[in-house]
């Protein structure tokens, strides 16, 4: 697809809700939703490879944020598209989703997991319905040339962590036999384009975030909701909030912060090392992850 050719989605509702309703939910799943604090299992179809991807979460995470701010048609985009995790989330949904990367990789990826998706679901004679989820090869500071202003409902999507992902690998989250595994001193980074922001430091990271997401803006309609997912890093025995300037960051151009909500990943992480004992108290960051939730305002 050329450059500033638009995507074509029927972004109509598949749903009977009510016109003012946000999704699709009763008022039982809504009260469960309410909760700050989330957690997720992974299932077989996860991508969990850090050879694949070195960041990736659970479909279940993509699932409930796009059943909670959008309904059954309308249209998803992730600007980082990744693996594809999103997408996937919006095919089991009946969304359509728009996926974008600068990784020709990440996006050939995408597409082969979704072709086999769909062709399992076809093989169990599952009915498709008339939504599209379409991985592009491009860079997120382009993404206005391919989607109408207005036509988003939701964006969703965890964007690098600037460079602090681009060195190698201590695995001192791991304990014992753990630690020295198949990652061990890698540089588990998505790309070295200098276009890439996980190649950037955290000042340039910030401008660019705030480059991307202006752009992005315009596509949200009104009250649309915008939901990033991002950790807090270490470096050289400081703590980078970077949840805190993605906040800052996006509220200077427009957005409003809404909710925040915890990612709690205690359930998932297995053989913890040991940090900072005795003398220095460290919290672990594998053990839990930010879900900063946006909305672009009236």
């Amino acid at each position: 697809m050329r450059k500033n050719q638009k995507l074509q989605f029927t972004s109509t509702r598949l749903c009977d809700c009510p016109a003012n309703h946000l999704n699709c939910m009763s008022a039982k799943e809504w009260i469960k939703a309410q909760l700050g604090v989330w957690q997720f299992a992974y299932e077989g179809r996860d991508i969990r490879d850090k050879q694949i991807h070195p960041a990736t979460y659970p479909i279940a995470l993509a699932r409930k944020v796009i059943e909670l701010f959008t309904h059954k048609g309308e249209v998803v985009l992730d600007p980082f598209v990744g693996s594809g995790t999103t997408l996937v989330a919006a095919l089991d949904t009946s969304r359509n989703a728009a996926g974008f990367d600068i990784n020709t990789p990440y996006v050939q990826f995408c597409e082969r997991r979704l072709t086999q998706i769909k062709k399992a679901a076809q093989e169990e004679n599952v009915c498709s319905d008339r939504t599209q989820q379409i991985p592009l090869r491009a860079d997120a500071r382009h993404i206005s040339g391919y989607l109408e202003e207005g036509s988003i409902a939701l964006v969703m999507t965890s964007p690098p962590y600037a460079n602090l992902l681009n060195r190698r690998r201590l695995n001192k989250s791991r304990r014992g036999g753990d630690r020295k595994n198949q990652q061990y001193l890698k540089v588990e980074q998505y790309s070295q384009d200098p276009n890439d922001l996980g190649t950037l430091g955290l000042d340039h990271y910030i401008a660019a975030m705030q480059e991307i997401f202006a752009g992005i803006l315009p596509l949200l309609r009104p009250r649309g909701h915008c939901v990033i997912n991002v950790a807090d890093m270490w470096w050289e025995n400081q703590r980078i909030p970077i949840h805190v300037h993605v906040v800052k960051a996006l509220t200077e151009i427009g957005y409003e912060l809404r909710n925040t909500i915890i990612w709690d990943r205690t359930n998932i992480v297995n053989r913890a090392g040991i940090f900072g004992w005795p003398s220095n108290y460290i919290t672990m960051g594998v053990t839990f992850e930010y879900l900063l939730d946006f909305w672009r305002p009236h």
